[in-house]
């Protein structure tokens, strides 16, 4: 169902993507105010996800979803869907033929409208986010290694012609269909996944770019600082050369990172030292 996780020498098996990378100047606008952001977010995993409304009838009219190009059939209660803005509307019959009570979504992908419809349902999607109290740490859910049973991370979608990060894909549809919770979830999940091939964490970070608006502070800082933390990888990829020849605004805004957060470094070494009291 989803694509497999690939583990290549150009991945991030040591380079975990939840950290943030620091910087300065409040003038500038892309990256201080993205990291501030982002981690006023992850503060907010100290809370449980959020669980579709006590309230929710589940005996509730059945939705039938029509998902992808291939039409895959999915089922679900119109007050569950209804906790989303988008589907408010379509349920509020602007676009649901009232007889069949159908929605056809052929642009979407399957594997991840699946993990939006679980987490309207149970509050979180396949691997679930956990919580270690041990080393107070955020992980995902361990699978059974036993049967060579991986977390699938990544998804091949069509449309796009590359294998992306399926959380980045989770996000984007989040931000489509109003659901700023699952937005959160999902990029704290996928600050959690490692050894991923720079070609997918780039062609994810391009995909991020066109699919969120110019103002978002969260996503786009993401892929910004992970590519600077992890700066020894990307500069040895032959990828990350192509994709910089052909530009766009990640690059540019990735320009403008790497400026600040050099401005830090400098301003750290040129700050006058305490002294030291004599003896």
């Amino acid at each position: 169902m989803f694509a497999r996780r690939i583990h290549h020498n150009d991945s991030f098996s040591k380079h975990r993507t939840s950290k943030s990378v620091s910087t300065s100047k409040a003038g500038k606008r892309s990256f201080r105010d993205h990291a501030a952001a982002s981690k006023k977010m992850e503060k907010s995993f100290t809370k449980k996800a959020e669980s579709p409304p006590m309230g929710s009838n589940l005996t509730s009219p059945i939705i039938t979803l029509c998902v992808g190009p291939e039409q895959r059939l999915f089922a679900a209660h119109e007050d569950i869907l209804s906790t989303s803005p988008f589907f408010a509307a379509i349920c509020r019959g602007q676009f649901l033929e009232s007889s069949s009570k159908r929605v056809s979504l052929p642009e979407e992908i399957p594997e991840v409208f699946s993990s939006v419809l679980e987490y309207l349902y149970k509050g979180d999607y396949y691997p679930r986010l956990l919580h270690n109290k041990r080393r107070n740490t955020w992980e995902l859910e361990d699978t059974d290694t036993s049967n060579n049973n991986t977390v699938e991370s990544i998804v091949y979608h069509q449309g796009f012609g590359q294998t992306l990060l399926k959380d980045t894909l989770v996000y984007c549809t989040a931000e489509r269909y109003g659901l700023d919770e699952l937005k959160r979830l999902a990029l704290r999940k996928q600050g959690l996944q490692s050894g991923i091939q720079v070609t997918t964490i780039l062609a994810s970070a391009r995909y991020a770019y066109a699919n969120t608006p110019e103002n978002d502070s969260k996503l786009r800082a993401h892929y910004l600082a992970l590519i600077i933390r992890s700066r020894n990888i990307f500069k040895r990829s032959g990828t990350m050369q192509m994709e910089m020849e052909a530009g766009g605004l990640l690059f540019f805004d990735l320009f403008v990172a790497i400026c600040n957060h050099m401005d830090d470094i400098t301003s750290a070494t040129k700050s006058p030292r305490t002294p030291r009291t004599p003896r």
